[in-house]
């Protein structure tokens, strides 16, 4: 029998990466389901289709295949075919990913695709509703979330490290702005689901983040 456990939480909480290090140390599946939205994003902007045309989005998505595989270890994201690791993880991507994840036909493919995987493998899933939607039934759900300072520096210093020029104010004024369009949302907005725990995780390193999620396990 499977087993899911359910992270959400806004934009730079960590939860990918707690994700994935939940997964490696429980042996399961780590569903990036941000990296599947984002391929879609990816798209959309190849074809030149503007974030508010909605019409023209949800007509596209008729035309994308985007899966997940591990090889040798590793998540590889493929939009039709091609492996698109390294093209997902803009800025440019990742705004018109918010943008996009509110269009219901994006959201109704994906969702499918993500719980088709997750009845047949132990899955960790991160997003802004998988405890709420995507998996409401998960074993184990957590709102992961931390001050929009601290994600902010996080994303600072993530930047720096790839040697990208960056401002902090306006990347927590960013975070800001992506908090609350995502809480706001028509469609699926991000909130605590009523059986979630809440995680801050501001004062807390990976390793103890990930650590008390796994005991949640037992």
């Amino acid at each position: 029998m499977s087993y899911n456990i359910a992270i959400d939480g806004p934009a730079g909480a960590g939860k990918s990466t707690i994700a994935k290090l939940i997964a490696k140390k429980k042996g399961f599946v780590y569903v990036d389901t941000g990296a599947m939205y984002r391929a879609m994003a990816l798209y959309f902007l190849e074809e030149g289709i503007s974030a508010d045309d909605s019409e023209k989005i949800a007509a596209a998505t008729d035309h994308v295949d985007v899966t997940i595989s591990y090889e040798n270890g590793e998540q590889v994201v493929w939009l039709n075919g091609r492996n698109v690791n390294g093209l997902i993880r803009t800025e440019e991507v990742s705004k018109m990913a918010s943008k996009s994840s509110t269009n219901g036909a994006v959201r109704k493919k994906l969702v499918e695709l993500q719980q088709a995987l997750a009845q047949k493998e132990s899955v960790v899933m991160d997003g802004r509703d998988i405890g709420t939607c995507v998996l409401p039934n998960a074993d184990v759900k957590v709102y992961l979330t931390a001050s929009s300072h601290v994600r902010a520096v996080r994303r600072y210093e993530e930047l720096k490290a790839k040697g990208e020029a960056c401002d902090l104010d306006v990347i927590e004024k960013d975070i800001i702005d992506r908090d609350y369009q995502d809480m706001h949302r028509e469609l699926s907005p991000l909130k605590q689901a009523d059986d979630a725990v809440l995680l801050d995780s501001s004062d807390m390193t990976i390793e103890q983040v990930a650590d008390a999620i796994i005991k949640m396990c037992d």
